[in-house]
C-alpha cells in the first residue's frame, strides 16, 4: 500500500527555530509544525527542563549558605539585592523576604519598591531560574500589585545572571513581619490581624554575627544551633567525627551536636542548647569551633575506625530536606 502523505499545508508549514516555538497545551499540534502533538516535540524538552533538579540552586552568589538558611530556616528575614547593571528606572529598591503576605511571590510597592518572596513553592525544578523568573516580572509590574506564580522558559535568566556577583549579601532578620507594610504602626483589621497571626506563629531566630549561614534559634524545651555549611560533604563528615571522637564538638555544658540535613546541595549541622543559653551566649564558642573545625578539615590523615563509626553514626542521623 502506498504510503499515505502529508496534506500539502501541513508539509509546507514553516520549521521555527527552538526559541520562537510558543508553549501551547499538550495534546495540541506542536507550533514547530513537525506535525506531532506538543507534549512529544518541542514539549518533551520544556518538561524536561522543569523538573530537572538543580542540587545547589544558590551556588555561586555571595552568601550561599544563608541564601539556604533564609529558604528553610529562618522565619523573617529580608535582604538587598544588587542588580547588574543597577535599578531600573521607578525601582528605588530590591529586598527578598522570606516570606511575602498571601504566600505572594512578589510584590511592587505603592512607590515601585520591589519585594521578592523566598519561601514559595516553585514550578520548576531550578530555584534559582523560578526566583529570576518572579523577578524579572515583578521590576515592570505596575505599582502596588503582588505578582502571581508563573513557570520561567527553559532558557531563561537565573539569579546568578541578574544579581551583581561582587555585592555583599547581608540578611537581617526580623522579630517578627512588619516589613511587610511600610507603615506597621498604622495598620488596621484584615492586615493588622495577619500581621498578628504571622508573628505568633514566628519561631525566634537570631543570626550568629561573623558566621556566615549560623542561626540560633528558640524552642519550647531547648534552643538550637543550625549551622549551613558551604563546605564538601564528605569533607565536612570526616571532620566532625575527628572532632567527635576528640570531645571537641560541644559548644558549652549541656550543649550536643545532635546530628546534620542536607538543603539545597549544603549539610546543616545541628546542636542541642540548653533554653537558657541565647544566641548572644553561643556567639563566641560557636567562632571557636569554626576555629576547630577549619583545622580538622586541613587534616587528611586516614580515619581511625573509632572516627569511622562516629562517622558512620552522623551519615545515618543525616536527613534531606530538598
Amino acid at each position: 500500500m502506498a504510503k499515505k502523505r502529508r496534506p500539502q499545508s501541513q508539509a509546507a508549514a514553516p520549521q521555527m527555530k527552538d526559541g520562537e516555538v510558543p508553549v501551547v497545551g499538550a495534546r495540541e499540534p506542536c507550533p514547530c509544525g513537525s506535525g506531532r502533538r506538543y507534549k512529544a516535540c518541542h514539549g518533551r524538552a520544556a518538561a524536561q527542563a522543569a523538573t530537572t533538579l538543580v542540587q545547589r540552586p544558590f551556588e555561586g552568589l555571595p552568601g550561599e549558605c544563608d541564601w539556604v538558611a533564609l529558604r528553610e530556616l529562618v522565619p523573617a528575614a529580608t535582604a538587598e539585592l544588587t542588580l547588574k547593571g543597577g535599578l531600573p528606572e521607578g525601582v528605588p529598591s530590591v529586598t527578598l523576604a522570606t516570606v511575602l503576605p498571601m504566600a505572594w511571590p512578589a510584590l511592587r510597592r505603592d512607590n515601585g519598591a520591589v519585594m521578592l518572596g523566598l519561601q514559595n513553592d516553585t514550578a520548576s525544578g531550578d530555584l534559582s531560574r523560578d526566583l529570576a523568573d518572579t523577578l524579572q516580572r515583578a521590576l515592570i509590574a505596575e505599582p502596588g500589585t503582588p505578582v502571581a506564580a508563573g513557570r520561567p522558559a527553559p532558557d531563561g535568566p537565573r539569579l546568578q545572571d541578574l544579581l551583581d556577583p561582587e555585592a555583599a549579601f547581608e540578611p537581617t532578620v526580623h522579630t517578627g513581619f512588619e516589613f511587610w507594610v511600610e507603615n506597621p504602626e498604622n495598620a488596621t483589621g484584615e492586615v493588622a490581624a495577619s500581621l498578628e497571626r504571622a508573628n505568633a506563629a514566628a519561631i525566634p531566630t537570631a543570626r550568629i554575627p561573623g558566621l556566615e549561614g549560623a542561626y540560633w534559634c528558640e524552642a519550647p524545651d531547648k534552643n538550637h544551633l543550625r549551622w549551613v555549611t558551604g563546605h564538601p560533604e564528605e569533607q565536612l563528615l570526616d571532620a566532625l567525627a575527628r572532632l567527635h571522637v576528640a570531645g571537641a564538638t560541644s559548644l558549652g555544658e549541656n550543649t550536643r551536636l545532635v546530628g546534620s540535613f542536607r538543603a539545597h546541595g549544603l549539610v546543616v549541622p545541628v546542636w542541642d542548647l540548653p533554653s537558657s543559653m541565647s544566641a548572644d551566649d553561643v556567639a563566641e564558642p560557636a567562632a571557636a569551633f569554626a576555629e576547630r573545625l577549619a583545622k580538622a578539615l586541613a587534616t587528611d590523615a586516614p580515619l581511625s575506625p573509632e572516627e569511622r563509626r562516629a562517622r558512620g553514626g552522623l551519615t545515618n542521623r543525616q536527613v534531606t530536606l530538598s
